[in-house]
């Protein structure tokens, strides 16, 4: 796996031959709020959102294609894959559910 972004403060080093990755220097919600301001065109609106903050059925900009679009930029950004089986509605009910759900999958 590849580092990138030093100024955003995301980084990710390759691991043993096993394919275990470690992150260093990391603060998952942050990016998951940068990611949904790029996807979702907020411009900005996301950095005012907490973990409390609600998703899907209170931001008119996440549809249905957004939806695809965030699995997408999330998979590239993070180095996962995401399965259909492994999300819901309830992985965009809030900004803290779908960090969880990004937590859970950086942890796998």
């Amino acid at each position: 796996m590849a580092a990138w972004r030093s100024g955003g403060s995301l980084y990710f080093v390759a691991g043993p031959a096993n394919g275990v990755r470690r992150r260093l220097d990391l603060d998952v919600q942050q990016e998951v709020l940068k990611i949904l301001d790029e996807v979702l065109s907020l411009k900005g609106r996301a950095f005012e959102m907490n973990a409390e903050s609600a998703l899907l059925g209170a931001v008119p900009e996440l549809d249905s294609m957004a939806v695809v679009t965030l699995l997408t930029t999330l998979e590239e950004r993070f180095g996962f894959t995401i399965a259909d089986d492994e999300i819901d509605g309830s992985t965009f009910a809030t900004v803290g559910a779908l960090t969880t759900f990004v937590k859970a999958k950086l942890d796998a």
